[in-house]
This record gives structure tokens, sequence and C-alpha cells, in this order.
């Protein structure tokens, strides 16, 4: 890692500051060992008039006028503060992460990125500049009138970044604007911790003792922002144990690959359990898009495999139980088809291709098992929209319905996690109902209104599926479902009976694509996808 010599890079200021010569040859970044280096190293929050790593080389060699723009600059006088703190300190040698990467090098941000958890970790004293906070004490309380776009808190705590520096660091000190003192991560955890989420025990001891699982870890990032997207998944490497390349421009892919790595590497189920507080995220990938799906999982904990096979006993004998020994259920792999796993599967209630799926693992230290809906779609499963069951599965709406429990089941399946993004946007329905208006139908009504033009109706990824209704004098009724799910167009067609009316809330349509997936009739697929209603009518229902 490269360092800042505390002791040259004050004296080259003094010099400057008393108009004195400067020797241009005095080094002031240094490369160390950051096992083998006493260091201490600045958490901050990044604003616009930030030094880079040439302005701090070059800053003896500039002319005047440039050299003085650069050190009026907040960001640099940061960097005259931490050294200044850490003279205090006794220490020697700083770290700031935006004068100590060279940044003109993708391989070396790549090597400062995968390995800056280990640096703050590493570090003496982790110096929290709190650029917002102009009182004498940390906030005890939140505060909408000051912090109104940040939650009530300072920004240091909103910033994805921020995260890993405040659990790696063995000693973390928070300072106000006018780097004044104002305490500790230890004496203020019980703070901390109703403001981000991280237990004190975190806090204070770290995570190498007692790490929690894959989903509680996300959910601390959940409400957590940064510049740019690829950032919300490389600034969870460090605290998720993984490694991978940088690929800026990759987007929410890069969130994808962190999991995948995650997967690679960790047997923990946990990583499939979001989507708690939510009861329509999306259907599609197994894999999260963003932290925020997370959110919810706070109180989330493994179970290990004996509390796990003993509460499956209840719904299954146990002369069928897999022993605890049984490779099947710590062992997933990645393929190009799919995550290869063993699950255990219930049909739900409302369709057969729709199931719950157990996972070992609680959202909370006395409750069953998650389970999170999948619905298989031509051999392959993929996540539903719907609720991520916390309590564990829901049996009781087969006892309201008087009706058989379906039998829960070990099966080998593969859940997709390609990304299906770009199919999934602005597929477009050119509708020929001209035969149905003969029929003495009318089209009645339409969902979401404004998704069809003339006898068009186009679909996008915020409205994925249209529903029209037609209707007749004599009171009959049915709706076409115009929608893209599973990497393909569809059509499906629901008869209302007479005296019924077939409304749909435009919020829960989603919740239908999965159940009519297996009888849907798949459309053409193309830009301009022809639907013959009447034709379609026929075929589905013997309409005549």
């Amino acid at each position: 890692m490269r360092l800042i010599n505390v002791k040259a890079f004050l004296d080259r200021e003094e010099l400057i500051r008393e108009g004195k010569r400067v020797d241009r040859r005095a080094k002031v970044l240094e490369f160390g060992d950051d096992e083998a280096t006493e260091y201490v190293v600045l958490s901050h929050r990044w604003i616009e008039q930030e030094v880079d790593y040439n302005e701090v080389v070059k800053l003896a060699r500039m002319d005047e006028e440039e050299r003085t723009q650069v050190r009026q600059r907040d960001g640099y006088q940061k960097i005259v503060q931490s050294c200044e703190q850490a003279k205090k300190d006794g220490y020697k040698w700083l770290w700031v992460d935006t004068c100590c990467i060279d940044k003109r090098s993708s391989a070396e941000l790549s090597e400062a990125i995968n390995s800056m958890y280990r640096w703050y970790k590493n570090s003496r004293i982790c110096y929290a500049y709190l650029h917002d906070v102009h009182g004498s004490s940390f906030p005890i309380a939140d505060d909408n009138e000051r912090y109104y776009k940040l939650n009530g808190w300072p920004e240091w705590f909103s910033r994805g970044w921020t995260l890993q520096e405040k659990i790696a660091p063995w000693n973390l000190q928070f300072f106000n604007k006018d780097w004044y003192p104002i305490g500790d991560k230890r004496t203020l955890s019980p703070i901390l911790e109703a403001v981000t989420g991280v237990p004190p025990g975190i806090l204070k001891g770290g995570l190498s003792s007692n790490r929690p699982c894959v989903a509680q870890i996300m959910s601390w990032a959940a409400n957590r922002t940064t510049t740019r997207v690829e950032d919300r998944a490389y600034s969870l490497m460090g605290l998720l144990d993984v490694n991978m390349p940088m690929l800026y421009g990759e987007g929410k892919k890069a969130f994808h690959r962190l999991q995948l790595e995650i997967i690679r590497t960790s047997n923990d189920q946990s990583i499939f359990a979001w989507g708690c507080d939510s009861i329509s995220v999306r259907t599609g990938s197994i894999l999260a898009d963003e932290p925020s799906f997370f959110r919810g999982c706070d109180r989330m904990e493994l179970m290990n495999q004996n509390e796990f096979i003993e509460y499956l006993k209840k719904y299954i004998p146990e002369e069928e139980l897999p022993s605890t020994e049984d490779d099947r259920l710590s062992t997933f792999l990645i393929t190009n088809r799919g995550i290869q796993i063993w699950l255990f599967l219930r049909p739900t209630l409302v369709s057969d291709s729709v199931f719950q799926a157990l996972l070992p693992c609680r959202s909370d230290s006395s409750g069953p098992p998650v389970a999170i809906r999948l619905a298989s779609w031509e051999s392959n499963y993929y996540r539903d929209v719907g609720y991520t069951w916390r309590g564990g599965p829901t049996w009781t709406a087969y006892q309201d319905q008087r009706m058989q429990v379906p039998r829960l089941e070990l099966r080998h399946v593969y859940l997709r996690y390609q990304d299906n993004d770009t199919p999934h946007c602005n597929s477009t329905f050119e509708i020929d109902d001209s035969a149905i208006l003969k029929k003495a139908f009318a089209s009645s009504a339409m969902w979401p209104q404004g998704s069809n033009t003339g006898n068009t109706v186009t679909l996008s990824t915020t409205d994925p599926l249209c529903v029209k209704r037609y209707s007749c004098r004599q009171k009959y009724h049915f709706t076409v479902s115009f929608g893209h799910w599973f990497d393909q167009n569809w059509i499906y067609v629901d008869c209302e009976q007479p005296g019924t009316i077939l409304l749909i809330p435009h919020d829960l349509m989603p919740k239908r694509v999965s159940i009519y997936a297996q009888s849907m009739i798949k459309a053409r697929a193309g830009a301009g996808t022809s639907c013959r209603i009447y034709r379609i009518l026929k075929q589905m229902t013997g309409f005549r």
C-alpha cells in the first residue's frame, strides 16, 4: 500500500505556507507493508474538491497559482488535518483513499479495492471525519431538520463505503467539522446500532470471531448509497470475504457477480432469502438486484443442519429425511443452466407450478425456517414475486380450504440466475380483435391505463403485464392478459362467470403470471407480436 509520510507532508506544507523554497525531490508518498507498518487511516465522505495522487506528488513542482488552488480545497485541508492528528497521536504514516491510490492504473485501483477492508482492519486508528457535524458532541438522536435528506443522521452514515470503514478498524475515532474529537465507536455502539443496524458485538469485535450470515450483512447496506452503481457491490467485498476484479461500466451486474462469488465460496443459503419486507419485488433471477432487496433481514441467522432436520420431521416421515451428514444439503454449484441445488419444496395453494422452498435460515433465533417462493418453467426454477415468509411455510392456508396438504419433498433443481432484463423490456403486441367485436363484444377496460395505443399494447420493465377486458350485452365478460415473463411473450384468456366481475388491481397483476404460466399461449417473439383474440379464445376456452 502507498502511505503518506506524515512528517514529510507537514514539513512541505509549512515551507509552502512560509513562502520558503521547497525540495521538489522530497517524497511525501511511499510504499509500506500493512502487516508490518504502524499507520492510521482516514474515513470520510468524498466531496467535489478532493485531491488525487498526481496532485499530491506534483504539488511542489506546480506554479504558485495552481498550487494555491489545490491547497485551498477542502479535500486538501482534510489531508493536512489528518496528518496533524496522526502526528499528535504519535504515528508516522497515514493512508487516505483520495490520494494514496493512483486511479489512472486500473490494476492498482482493483488491488486497492480488494485490499481495502484489510487495510482498515490493520490500521492502528481510523479517523472518521463527519464534515456536516458542527457541534462538540456526537449526535444522539436523529435530526430531520438538519439532515433532512439523510434519514436524520450525518451523511457519513448513508454511504456505501463507510460501512466497512466503520466495522473493520479496531479503533474508530469520530471528529466533527472542526476536527474536534466527539467519541469512539465502542462507547457510541448503542447509538451506532440504532443508526446502522450493526450489532454492538460486531462494532466492538469485528467480523472475525462471529461472522453473521450473508443476508444480515447485506441488510446493513440496504439503505446506503454510492455514487457509482458498481460500488454497491465492490464496497461489500471485504465484509463478505470475497475478491473479484473491478469492471466499472457493468452496472448492477456487479452485484450479481458478488453474489455468485459468495456462492462459490460459501454454502450460506440466506443469500436467497431476500425480499422479506416486500410482496412484489420481481420474478426471474434467484439473485437480488441490489442490497436494498435484503432490507428486513437484519435478524436473519443460519440454522445448523441438525436444527433444520429436526424441524422437517413435522412434515416428513423420519425414514425419508436425509441424514445430517448428507452433503446434498450443504453444497450447490453454479452451472450454465442455473444454480444446481437440493431444496425442500411444496406446491402452493395457488398452483402446482409455484412452490414454497424452505431454506436453513430463520429471521430470529427461535423462529422456523424462511420459505421463499419459486415458479417452475420448462425445467428451471425462477424466484417468484410474492412474500418471503419470515415465519416459515404457510400450511394453514390448506387447512382453511379443507384441502390435503401437498407433500414436502427434497428435489434437485436448477435456480435461474442469469439476468433477463433485456428481453423483458418493450415487448409490443398488435391486437386483432375484429372477430370478437362482430360477436357483440366490446372492449370495456384496460389495466394499466395508457398501456395501449389503438390496436397496440406495449409492455415495459415497470409494466410487464397488461390486462384488457371485453364485455357484451348479455353480461358475459372475459379478460385477455398480455405479458413478458420467463424470457418470452405470452397471452392468457380468463373467462368470467355470469354475475361476476374480474377486476384486478394493478399492483396484484404480476402475482398471476407464474400461476398462469403453465397454461398460457406462447406468443410469437418479436417487436410486433400479432395477437388474434378470437383464435386464442377458441383455443383456450372452446368459445364459439
